[in-house]
C-alpha cells in the first residue's frame, strides 16, 4: 500500500444512492437457502467507477437527429473529465489498487482491481459471502462511503456485490389443446413486416447466461428456409458463449437470436455476454452503446428485475448508458416483464420492471395473438395468471418521473410523487400459448413471454433503419406523436391485471402492437422532421 494517506486522513460520506439491500430482502426463494461462506483470501475483485459527465445530455441531444454524435465526438462532448480520472488512479494507487482507465471516454468508467480487503478498506464496505442454492455470491449491504475529494467525481461503484441482478423474461409453453405456436416469420408477416432485407444492420443482444450453437442457428434458419445470420459473442467482464442447458438461459439466448434475424434477414447480430450482476449488466449496455466494431444500431435486453431491487446508483448508471445510446442513434428495445403488473413482487403494491422503465428506451409488452396468414383475428392483453402462466408486465415507475411525450396519454397517477414514467410504450405476441417455434439445444420448442417482443421490435426497427437509410435511434417521442396514430394495432380488451386495456395507449399493451410498414414509414427523417415541427 501507498506510504501517502491523503485520501485515507479525508472525511468520508455516502456515496449517493449506493445503499444495498441486505440478504433478508432477496426474494424469498433465495433468502431462505442463503448460507453465510468464507471468502477466498487473496482473491482478485474488479470493479467499475462510474465517473460523472462534463456535461449534461439534453433532450434535443437524444431527439434531434442532426445533432448527433459520433463515438469520438461523443467522448470529449459527454466522457469523463481527465480530472476525475487522474483522482480516481491517485485513490486507488493509495490503497493498493490497480487502476485502468476505459479507453473511451464516453464510457466514464474505469476498473480498479484489488483483493477483497483492499477494496473493503477503500470504500468503507464489508463484504460477506453466502452460498444460494449452491452458488457462492459476494455480498455487500448497506452504503459505500468515499473520502470527500471523491465525492461529486464518482457517481457508482459497481461489482463489490455480485448476486443476481436480472432474470431473463421469456417462458416455455406449457402444452394445451388450444395452443398455437407461430416462426418469427408468421409474426412479423401478421403485423405487416416489410419483407426486404437488413443487411447492413447489427442488432445488438444483451445476454447475461447461456449461449448459442452455431450449428443450431444453422439448422434453424435452413429450416425457414432463410440465410444462416452472421452472429458473433462479445465478452464483458468475463462471460462468454456458455451454452448447454436447454432448461437455463439457453432458450432466452436463442430466442433473442432466432427471432430478430429471422424478421430482419440479413442483419449482423453482436450478442454482448456477461456476468448477471448490475456490474455486468451496466457494462453490456455500455460496451454495445460504443462498440466501434460491430456499431449496432438497435439493441436488444430480454432480462430485467423489479424496479425495487435495484440500487440508485445502479438504475441511474444503467439509465444513463440509455441516454448515451440516445445521442449515438441507438435504439433499445427492453421486455417489461412476465409477472404482470406487481412483476413478482409479493408485497401487494404495484411494480415495474427495470431497465424497461427507464424513459430512454422502448418498453416492450405483451400480447395473445391469434392469426391466419396475413390477417390477426384476435389480440388481447397477455393474462395467464389463473393458470400461473405468466402476463405482461405494466404499470407507472416510481423512479422516473413522466416523459414529456408521455404527457398527452393519460398515464395513470404513480404511487410516489418521484415516479410516472408509463410502462410499456409498445407490445407483441408474448403468450406462450401462442408462442415462438425455436430451436435451443438440438430441440424444439415453443416459447414467449415479453422476452420475444424486445427482439421482434429490434428486428423491425433494423429494417426501418435500412429501408430509410438513416438510424431511427430513440423513438419514443416519435412513436407517441398523433402523426404516427396509424403504426399500431390498438389493444383495448384484457389486463395485467391492475390496469385494463382501452383505446390508446394503457399500462398493458402500450400504444399497441405493430402495423410494421406504417412504423417503417413513420421512423422516415422526413416524418420525423414532420413531428418534431407539429
Amino acid at each position: 500500500m501507498s506510504h501517502s494517506n491523503r485520501f485515507a486522513s479525508q472525511h468520508r460520506s455516502v456515496l449517493p444512492g449506493s445503499e444495498k439491500a441486505n440478504i433478508a430482502q432477496l426474494p424469498a426463494s433465495l433468502a431462505a437457502h442463503a448460507i453465510s461462506k468464507p471468502g477466498t483470501p487473496g482473491e482478485l475483485i474488479t470493479v467499475t467507477v462510474i465517473l460523472r459527465r462534463r456535461n449534461h445530455i439534453d433532450h434535443h441531444a437524444m431527439t434531434d437527429r442532426d445533432a448527433r454524435l459520433t463515438r469520438e465526438e461523443f467522448g470529449k462532448q459527454y466522457g469523463a473529465e481527465p480530472a476525475s480520472i487522474r483522482l480516481v488512479e491517485e485513490f486507488a494507487q493509495e490503497y493498493g489498487l490497480t487502476a485502468v482507465p476505459h479507453d473511451d471516454l464516453g464510457r466514464r468508467s474505469v476498473s480498479l482491481t484489488g483483493t477483497e480487503e483492499q477494496l473493503e478498506q477503500a470504500f468503507g464496505v464489508d463484504l460477506t459471502h453466502q452460498e444460494i442454492h449452491g452458488k457462492t455470491f459476494r455480498v455487500r449491504e448497506g452504503s459505500i462511503t468515499l473520502p470527500e475529494e471523491l465525492q461529486g467525481h464518482v457517481t457508482a461503484v459497481l461489482g463489490l456485490d455480485n448476486r443476481p441482478q436480472a432474470k431473463p423474461h421469456s417462458r416455455a409453453a406449457v402444452p394445451h389443446d388450444t395452443n398455437v405456436s407461430y416462426t418469427p416469420v408468421q409474426v412479423a408477416a401478421l403485423y405487416g413486416f416489410p419483407t426486404s432485407s437488413a443487411a447492413g444492420q447489427t442488432i445488438g443482444i444483451i445476454e447475461l447466461g447461456g449461449g448459442f450453437s452455431t450449428d443450431d442457428l444453422t439448422t434453424y434458419f435452413q429450416g425457414l428456409n432463410l440465410p444462416v445470420t452472421n452472429v458473433v459473442a462479445v465478452p464483458v467482464d468475463g462471460g462468454s458463449n456458455s451454452p448447454g442447458d436447454p432448461n437455463g438461459a439457453d432458450g432466452e439466448v436463442m430466442l433473442d437470436i432466432e427471432v430478430c434475424a429471422a424478421v430482419a434477414q440479413g442483419a449482423n447480430i453482436a450478442v454482448y455476454f456477461a456476468p448477471n450482476t448490475d456490474q455486468g449488466f451496466i457494462d453490456a449496455i455500455s460496451t454495445a452503446v460504443h462498440d466501434t466494431a460491430n456499431k449496432p444500431s438497435v439493441i436488444s435486453i430480454s432480462w430485467g428485475g423489479p424496479e425495487s431491487t435495484w440500487a440508485q446508483q445502479s438504475s441511474t448508471a444503467l439509465d444513463e448508458a440509455c441516454q448515451s445510446a440516445a445521442v449515438l442513434g441507438v435504439t433499445i428495445t427492453v421486455a417489461c416483464g412476465d409477472n404482470g403488473s406487481t412483476d413478482g413482487v409479493t408485497d401487494g403494491q404495484n411494480h415495474v420492471d427495470f431497465p424497461a422503465s427507464s424513459p430512454h428506451v422502448l418498453a416492450c409488452g405483451g400480447t395473445t395473438l391469434q392469426g391466419n396468414g396475413n390477417t390477426i383475428t384476435s389480440e388481447v392483453v397477455w393474462n395467464e395468471l389463473a393458470n400461473n402462466e405468466g402476463a405482461t408486465g405494466g404499470g407507472v415507475s416510481n423512479l422516473f418521473p413522466l416523459p414529456t411525450w408521455q404527457q398527452n396519454a393519460n398515464v395513470p397517477a404513480p404511487t410516489v410523487s418521484s415516479g410516472g414514467r408509463g410502462v410499456p410504450d409498445v407490445a407483441g405476441d408474448a403468450d406462450p400459448t401462442t408462442g415462438y417455434q425455436v430451436l435451443v439445444d438440438g430441440q424444439q420448442q415453443v416459447i414467449g413471454g415479453t422476452s420475444a417482443v424486445a427482439p421482434l421490435w429490434a428486428g423491425l426497427i433494423a429494417l426501418a433503419n435500412q429501408i430509410n437509410g438513416d438510424n431511427a435511434g430513440f423513438i419514443n417521442p416519435t412513436l407517441y406523436s398523433t402523426a404516427v396514430a396509424g403504426a399500431f394495432n390498438d389493444i383495448t380488451q384484457g389486463n395485467n391485471p391492475a390496469f385494463s386495456a382501452g383505446p390508446g395507449w394503457d399500462a398493458c399493451s402500450g400504444l399497441g402492437s405493430p402495423n410494421g410498414a406504417a412504423i417503417v414509414q413513420a421512423l422516415a427523417p422526413q416524418a420525423v422532421a414532420a413531428v418534431a415541427a407539429d
